[in-house]
Formats: structure tokens, sequence, C-alpha cells
């Protein structure tokens, strides 16, 4: 298999809005729409085709935005209340609650070394301690919010945005490698691939996705209605 790209330079169609929001799943033979978690009318919950970990998600946004600092406070408030549904998801399927929760924000094309110009958080289950790998490669953070996030976004600078241990906060994203977060993530624990154009389509990524799949399906299965989204696929 060629090795995927993922850029949205001028003429290029974004690859998480349609047509191609799946293409990549279906490169790797894996599960595209049939393969959403949960989804409303703003947000979709995804296995990573590329994931670190056994419970990798991106929450995407439906139409395109360029990064969470785009969002109006509708918007970021909804991204919020997926955030906690996420956690209660890890909390049924692995029995924590905690997250991990980071951003790549581009406020320039593949600013804030993101490889696609499109709003999503990856979440995955535990807090591995990346704020203080990121930290200590002269990107200090600071509390983070809408208001935060927003004036890097409107001043053009990209952010890194990461959540852990209840704790959001984002930190100067201009000028760091691609993949930066997915790196500073394998950085604190054993020896992992950590580009995903390096794992994608292996059978290894591949058992992750659907175990990921069937394990956070079952969860929201066992959640009270209310505390579903809508929109979900089950």
């Amino acid at each position: 298999m060629a090795e995927p790209t993922a850029w949205n330079e001028p003429g290029h169609e974004c690859v998480l809005c349609p047509p191609l929001r799946f293409r990549f799943n279906g490169m790797a033979g894996l599960p595209g729409e049939s393969g959403v978690i949960a989804a409303d009318r703003d947000f979709l919950l995804v296995p990573d085709v590329a994931p670190l970990a056994e419970g990798h998600v991106l929450l995407m946004t439906r139409d395109h935005y360029q990064c969470a600092g785009e969002f109006g406070r509708t918007m970021w408030d909804r991204a919020l209340c997926w955030r906690d549904r996420v956690a209660r998801l890890y909390r049924a399927a692995y029995g924590t609650g905690e997250l991990l929760l980071f951003e790549h924000g581009p406020a320039t094309p593949q600013g804030g070394g993101a490889c696609i110009d499109h709003a999503h958080w990856h979440l995955l289950p535990g807090t591995p301690g990346i704020r203080a790998v990121v930290e200590e490669r002269g990107r200090p953070g600071s509390p983070a919010g809408r208001a935060a996030l927003r004036a890097y976004y409107r001043t053009g600078r990209s952010y890194l945005l990461i959540e852990e241990n209840e704790v959001m906060t984002v930190h100067p994203g201009d000028g760091v490698r691609s993949q930066f977060l997915r790196w500073a993530v394998t950085s604190t624990g054993p020896d992992v691939t950590w580009r995903w154009q390096e794992t994608f389509g292996l059978p290894g990524s591949r058992r992750r996705f659907l175990r990921t799949l069937t394990a956070l399906r079952a969860a929201l299965a066992g959640l009270p209605p209310g505390d579903q989204a809508s929109d979900s696929h089950q």
C-alpha cells in the first residue's frame, strides 16, 4: 500500500469533508461511515485510523472549520459536552474516566504540526503526561478556553491544545514538527511508531481500530438514553 498523504493545499479537497471523509478507512479496509461511534448535527466521533492505543478516537466537525479556534460559543460548548461524553465512555469501557485531549491547531495551512486543516480533537484514555514533554521543549502553556484559542487563531498564530488531569492548556504551535503531539505521546511510553502514515493499515492498527469501535459502541449502548447523541450509530 502506498503511504497515504493528507494535505489541504489550494486545489485539494479536505480529506475530513465529503466526498473524501472516509477515504483512508477504505484504503485500509476499515469501515467508514458505518464505523462512526456516535454523531450529532455538528460532530462525528470515530476511531483514529492509526491509533496510538486502544480507545484513540477523533472528534471531528461535520462542517469545515480550520481548527477549534474558529468555533463560536455554541460549537465550543458542544465540543466540551462531547469531551465529557467520551470520558464517560472510557469509564464504562476501560474503568477510568481520565483522558488525554490534544489538537494541532493550524491558523495557517498545516500550522501547529497539523497534517489536516480541519478541526478535530484526538482523545485517548489515560493521562500520559505530554504537557511536561511539550513544555520541556520550550512550549510553555497557559489556561485554555474558547477565548484563548480564538485569540491565537485570529492573530494568525497556530497552537497546541492539551487537556490532561482535567486541566486544559494552550501552547505556542508555530514552527513545530509535523504530528508534534503524536510524537510527544509516544515519547512518554514504550517505543511506539508515532507517524500515522507508518502504521496506517497495518494489522496492529486495524485491530486497535476495531477493538476501539467494539468497546466504545458497547459502552455507548450502556449509557442512559439522555447521555447518548441524538444521531448515534449503534
